[in-house]
């Protein structure tokens, strides 16, 4: 078993807005290992994003981790100071947005952008940076004499390029992608998604992919887990979670994947959406969703148990 890296524990983050403590992410655990790609799926408003904003503690005003631990090497990010997370962030732990142009300054060019991050975290001078830049465009397909360039001048593939060559610009041990291809077209995410990988090996780096699709999660990811309405319900081996999902939550994302292979069937939409985190379901926050619900799963909220080599699920059913 690899190294661990990244080890989250009870972390509870919640928003403080007029209509109420919105409750985004509610006692979430999960491990990341060195060397791996660790996916975190669920639907949109399942507290993924706010996830990965927590461990970098770039959250709006609004928000506040109120609870729980981030612990990254010998570290506990949620009680260490501004300025030594600042010395962490982007030399240790980098993160890709969902939107490039919103990640990049549009009046600056990009390569200046690209060196400013190695010069503040490294020290280095104006030309081993603008070196290593060059270097950067290379590793991520992107040709060098391209680097004067403001960012309205690429096009929206081209722009993540660049904003992942800025996360791996300070060579971090991890890396979290917070739904790196989404605003792509299907093309541009496969070479996105591609290069993810190819990074990874290449850089030996850890890597959190965050993403509403499944079938990115089994793409590329070793390991993931299942989140919904603020808390992880299933985790395991990518292969185990694809095999024999435990949580209904789990099957019926599952179910509603379309598949190239194998024999026609018709894909199971799952109906409902997720809950408003002000006011939670009790009991399972999946139950007015799930076609097993019991009364129990209406007043108790299940607990994570083990259901397999390295896999958990939170359900009463099994």
């Amino acid at each position: 078993m690899s190294q661990q890296l990244l080890d989250v524990d009870g972390l509870h983050t919640h928003y403080f807005t007029k209509e109420g403590r919105t409750r985004a992410v509610d006692g979430v655990s999960f491990q990341v290992r060195k060397g791996e790609i660790f996916g975190i799926a669920g639907e949109s408003g399942c507290g993924k994003s706010t996830l990965a904003h927590s461990i970098v503690r770039l959250l709006p005003s609004s928000g506040k981790i109120v609870a729980g631990r981030i612990g990254f090497k010998d570290l506990n990010l949620v009680t260490i100071t501004e300025s030594e997370l600042r010395r962490i962030r982007w030399r240790e732990i980098s993160i890709v947005f969902q939107a490039a142009m919103n990640a990049l300054d549009p009046v600056r060019r990009v390569g200046e952008q690209i060196s400013e991050a190695i010069i503040y975290h490294e020290k280095t001078t104006r030309t081993e940076a603008r070196g290593r830049t060059k270097r950067l465009f290379e590793m991520v397909g992107l040709d060098p004499a391209r680097m004067n360039y403001y960012p309205h001048e690429f096009s929206g593939g081209m722009r993540q390029r660049i904003v992942i060559a800025m996360a791996i610009s300070c060579q971090p041990d991890l890396v979290i992608a917070d739904e790196p291809a989404t605003a792509l077209d299907v093309l541009v995410q496969a070479q996105i998604l591609d290069l993810l990988t190819v990074l990874e090996r290449k850089l030996n780096l850890s890597m959190i992919l965050i993403t509403h699709d499944l079938s990115v999660i089994r793409e590329i990811s070793e390991r993931a887990a299942i989140m919904y309405a603020g808390k992880i319900v299933e985790s395991a081996p990518v292969s185990s979670i694809f095999k024999k999902p435990r949580h209904p939550y789990t099957q019926a994302l599952i179910q509603a994947l379309p598949q190239i292979s194998g024999g026609r069937r018709s894909l199971r939409s799952l109906p409902g959406t997720p809950p408003n985190l002000i006011e939670p379901p009790s009991g399972c926050r999946f139950h007015p969703r799930c076609p097993y619900v019991m009364d129990k799963c209406r007043v108790e909220e299940p607990s994570i148990v083990e259901c397999g080599a390295d896999h958990v699920a939170a359900c009463f059913l099994l």
